[in-house]
This record gives structure tokens, sequence and C-alpha cells, in this order.
């Protein structure tokens, strides 16, 4: 039986992948149960042509991946009112199975505290799932369903009320950690986050390094992501691991480089308002399996 709550789907665009678009679209629209409302963004690019009854909104310039989503959410009410959760989709995904959306409104209507779901996301040809792309340390095995700590920020699901609560994405972020950063807030709040690995995205194997401003973003953003979320004897503990985790991967000269002036400028620039987690916050990510060190 269709569960009655109302969902919304938030998809960012650059305009440079129109039939990848269209068939993401199509497969939103192709969902069983009631009808999902569409937005799609275009982000500092024209939307293109687009089924009939998906809304566009297009920005004059590039605000990042986090800016866009925000401008998706407005576009449903403040902090997305006018729907009960939103999906937040990659443009070159595809939701291959007609239930997922389904799904999401019967894990909500079950667990009043889950406020985030997270799919999984499979190459459409190999049908793998890289080890990146399962939310927890134990990422062995992507059909296990699980508690997580954080999120997949382009095949998600995410309760409006979390957004009421937590605040929206942190747009100075554009690009990088910017789902930690909301999920740790959501968790401080309350919420619970959900891997389900029987909702499915699909979406080419790709590389986070094939973006050029990567390393820093990355670096830059873990720095800013500490320093508005962690309890301050926690700040120096959690970037000193992952300055080691950083070495012992090895990067390149360049991307080692990059990584330095980026974890240097996350020092150097405002990072936002700083409103760190409850040691009880801590006590649950460490329950979960992922303690804010690493």
């Amino acid at each position: 039986m269709t569960s009655p709550m109302k969902l919304g789907a938030v998809v960012i665009t650059m305009g440079d992948r129109p039939d990848e678009l269209r068939a993401l679209l199509d497969s939103v629209i192709a969902q069983e149960g009631d009808r999902i409302e569409v937005v799609v963004v275009g982000n500092g690019a024209p939307v293109g042509p687009v089924p009939a009854g998906v809304r566009t909104v297009e920005l004059p310039e590039n605000l990042g991946i986090p800016g866009g989503r925000n401008v998706g959410i407005e576009a449903f009410g403040p902090s997305g009112a006018d729907v009960d959760a939103l999906l937040f989709l990659d443009d070159d995904g595809l939701l291959p199975d007609r239930d997922t959306a389904e799904l999401c409104r019967q894990a909500f209507a079950a667990d009043r505290k889950l406020g985030i779901i997270t799919f999984r996301i499979t190459d459409p040809d190999t049908g793998a799932t890289q080890r990146r792309h399962v939310p927890r340390l134990r990422a062995t095995d992507p059909m296990r369903s699980s508690r997580v700590t954080t999120f997949l920020g382009g095949a998600n699901a995410v309760r409006t009320r979390v957004l009421a609560e937590a605040g929206p994405l942190p747009e100075q972020f554009f690009y990088a950690h910017e789902e930690t950063d909301l999920a740790w807030r959501a968790l401080d709040a309350g919420w619970m986050i959900d891997y389900r690995a029987d909702m499915v995205l699909h979406h080419p194997t790709t590389a986070p390094s094939r973006h050029a401003v990567h390393h820093r973003m990355v670096a830059r953003n873990r720095v800013w992501l500490a320093r508005r979320n962690l309890p301050a004897p926690l700040v120096p503990l959690y970037l000193g691991v992952w300055l080691l985790l950083t070495l012992v991967r090895r990067p390149s000269p360049p991307a080692l480089k990059a990584w330095f002036g980026g974890f240097r400028e996350g020092w150097a620039t405002p990072c936002g308002p700083r409103r760190p987690m409850k040691w009880r916050t801590v006590w649950r990510l460490t329950r979960l399996g992922r303690p804010p060190v690493i």
C-alpha cells in the first residue's frame, strides 16, 4: 500500500549531460506510487528540454554542489516544507527499479527517527559498487544494509524536517564533505541515517580526483568540517589522523602540494558558524562504528 508521504526530487546539472539527465528524469517519473515533484537546477548553465511537469531553475553562475542543492530545496518552500522528503540525485545517475521511492516512503514511515537514507550506487555495466560508495569503515560487503554516520550526496533521500532542524548544506564548501557536515548536524539533532543496499542508483564508475580542484577542496573542507562541528579536543586528533592517512596513501607530488595548500586554507579562512556536537553524539558515532577522529 502506498504511503501518503509526499516526495520531491532535486537534480543539479551543469548542462553537459542532456541525454543522461533525461534518462534520470524518466526513471524518477516512472516510480510507483504518488507522483514525485521534480526540480532541476541549472548550476550556471541552461537546463535544456525536460519532461512535462518538471520544474527548472537556471542560475547565472555555478554555486557549487551544496549551493545548487540548497536552491533546489528552497524551490519546495522554506527548508523544503512543501514535501515530506527530498531525493537528491546525480544528473548522470538512474533509478533502475521502479519501487525505490516507495521503499523510501515505507522506511521513513516505519522509523520516526530515520532522517536520511543513502542508496547503494552501482555501475550500470558491471553492477559493481565502489568501496568509497559504502559510507562505513567496514565496506567489504555493499549488500549489507546498516546504520551509518554519513551519506552519498547524489543518491539519497532526506526528510525535510532534518533540513529544518539541522540547517541547509554548507554552501561555502562548494564541493566535498558537505554531506558529512549535514550528517553530523542531523545526528547531533537526534536523527539517524541508514545505508540501504536494496535502494539502487546506477552511476558510471568514476574517480573523484577527475575534478581539478579535488585535492585542495578535500583538504580545505576537512579542516572546515572539524572546525565547525567537533568538540575542541577532537579537532587536532581528527585532522592529525587524516594527515597521516593522506601521507600513507602516497599521492603524487602535485596532488600532495594541492592537499597541503587546501589544508592551510582551511585554517586561514572563515568556515561559517561553529556548533560543536554534543559528547553524546561523539559516543553515538563511535557506537555506529565511526568515531569522529577518522
